[in-house]
């Protein structure tokens, strides 16, 4: 799930530029992890508390055991900016050709800048690069902001668009990835990151 902002950011708040940031492929353990998994949990809480109870968030994090996001099925990158963990996301494996993608994350102080968009955009390059040719992720019913984001990336919904969310729990979309292509697809994926970028398979 995409999280809702905390607050609303500035609205001069400036445009990402992608040379400077630093994608990091990290295990679950890895400290510079912790700002991503600590604001989902509070966010989460403060969507759906209501909802779901408090504590859900904690339950919903640990759902899944770490090893499902690391290689060779899963990953989960942290994107970097001035030493600062700012956006990241991950995934595991769904299916023989699925991926899920989970915990997708831009930091409260971060957002409108364009980060969840790269982070969506290096997410589908690492799984096409590791043989995946399909995505699979979910989102809130309480996050209108992650239905447009996924709705204007390519993304096609597994669900009634006009029904009320709510009614319907977890919103599921899907999106195909284009036809293996290892060379190329690590070769776009090395592109983005910039000059003194880098992440792992």
């Amino acid at each position: 799930m995409t999280p809702p902002p905390l607050h609303t950011p500035p609205v001069d708040t400036p445009p990402v530029d992608t040379a400077a940031l630093t994608v990091l492929n990290l295990p679950m353990s890895d400290p510079r992890v912790c700002p991503l998994l600590d604001e989902l949990a509070l966010e989460y809480d403060t969507r759906y508390g209501n909802l779901f109870g408090r504590g859900a968030a904690a339950e919903e994090l640990n759902r899944y055991p770490a090893e499902e996001f690391a290689a060779p099925g899963g990953a989960l990158l942290i994107v970097r900016e001035n030493g600062e963990s700012v956006a990241g996301g991950a995934f595991r494996r769904h299916g023989p050709q699925t991926a899920e993608f989970k915990r997708i994350w831009t930091h409260s102080a971060h957002r409108r800048r364009g980060l969840a968009r790269f982070v969506l955009a290096e997410l589908e390059a690492l799984a096409g690069h590791r043989g995946y040719r399909k995505v699979y992720l979910t989102t809130g019913p309480r996050q209108p902001e992650a239905k447009r984001l996924y709705l204007s990336t390519g993304y096609e919904a597994q669900f009634d668009l006009s029904a009320d969310p709510e009614t319907i729990g977890p919103l599921a979309f899907t999106k195909d990835l284009p036809a293996a292509n290892p060379a190329a697809n690590l070769a776009a994926l090395l592109g983005r990151r910039g000059p003194g970028t880098g992440a792992s398979g």
